[in-house]
């Protein structure tokens, strides 16, 4: 029937952009890296747990970050409409209305994920898997994003708490030289990766004055700053061969730092946002390397 077979199109049309608006509100692509993140953080770690309890913290990290994404997008609606990058943002088109209910579901899914935890690996983990949440949501958004261009380097911690949840689903206690080196690396990572994507995006900084780097020092300078960070952070990542990662490991963090200090050394001398945007994506890269050769190095 001519009815029927444009009711189907429409309908998976709809399923679709139903899906886009939930991953992109909860930053599910961000949530699903610190969830790796947090599953790195359990491979390093020395100790047994169950798969169930791997699975939980794993998650537990995913819906926690979900729930700070999506408080980030209702706390920054009016900077996001400033910026060309993010005016398509569901808060700012209205597709979603701002009202409490929002707030309401955005603590149910922290409070489901912190006490998931909990209950089913332990409290020290679920500790970090909120202070993860509470540093982007709380640290990061409300108090310095719009103050300080040090937002992205205290906020940065919020992945290094993704490890020490998986490492303390293994062994709660104090944390040991792995977990911990992988948590600075983790901190070392962040200001570079976003300060990349900040000199892409200078202008809409700028315009929503947001006092990211590239807004406060300019471009050249926030580009000799991303390089430095990013030589520090592959010296950084070579850190955990002194606690017994070994040759797999060793190739993924080797490939990976020097692809990312490859290109922001190129920034250097060439800060358009076609480079900006080569360094942010080889920083993602440095970072998948390092996560998937550390987990790959204990399983092998």
């Amino acid at each position: 029937m001519p009815g029927g077979t444009l009711v189907a199109p429409v309908a998976r049309s709809a399923a679709r952009e139903g899906l886009r608006l939930v991953f992109d509100l909860f930053k599910l692509r961000i949530g699903i890296s610190i969830a790796v993140t947090a599953l790195a953080g359990v491979a390093v770690t020395p100790g047994e747990t169950s798969a169930l309890q791997v699975a939980v913290v794993g998650l537990a990290v995913l819906i926690a970050s979900a729930a700070a994404g999506a408080f980030n997008q209702y706390a920054e609606s009016d900077l996001d409409s400033r910026m060309q990058r993010t005016r398509g943002r569901a808060f700012v088109t209205g597709r979603l209305k701002r009202h409490a209910g929002w707030l309401a579901l955005i603590v149910a899914l922290l409070a489901g994920a912190v006490g998931m935890d909990a209950w089913l690996v332990n409290a020290v983990s679920a500790m970090h898997v909120f202070l993860g949440a509470f540093f982007y949501a709380v640290v990061y958004t409300l108090w310095l994003k719009r103050r300080t261009w040090l937002n992205i380097v205290v906020g940065g911690l919020a992945g290094s708490f993704a490890v020490l949840a998986g490492a303390a689903a293994v062994a709660p206690g104090v944390p040991g030289p792995l977990p911990l080196a992988f948590a600075f690396m983790l901190f070392l990572w962040t200001p570079p990766h976003f300060w990349s994507l900040a000199i892409a995006n200078r202008e809409d900084y700028l315009a929503a004055g947001v006092p990211m780097l590239p807004v406060v020092v300019g471009n050249a300078r926030a580009a000799r700053t991303v390089c430095s960070g990013a030589v520090l952070l592959a010296a950084a990542s070579l850190l955990p061969l002194a606690f017994g990662m070994g040759y797999v490991y060793a190739a993924g963090a080797v490939i990976g730092g020097l692809f990312f200090v490859r290109e922001s050394v190129r920034l250097v001398s060439d800060q358009s946002r076609k480079q900006a945007i080569h360094t942010f994506l080889a920083s993602l890269v440095q970072l998948t390397l390092v996560l998937a050769a550390a987990i790959a190095d204990r399983l092998l």
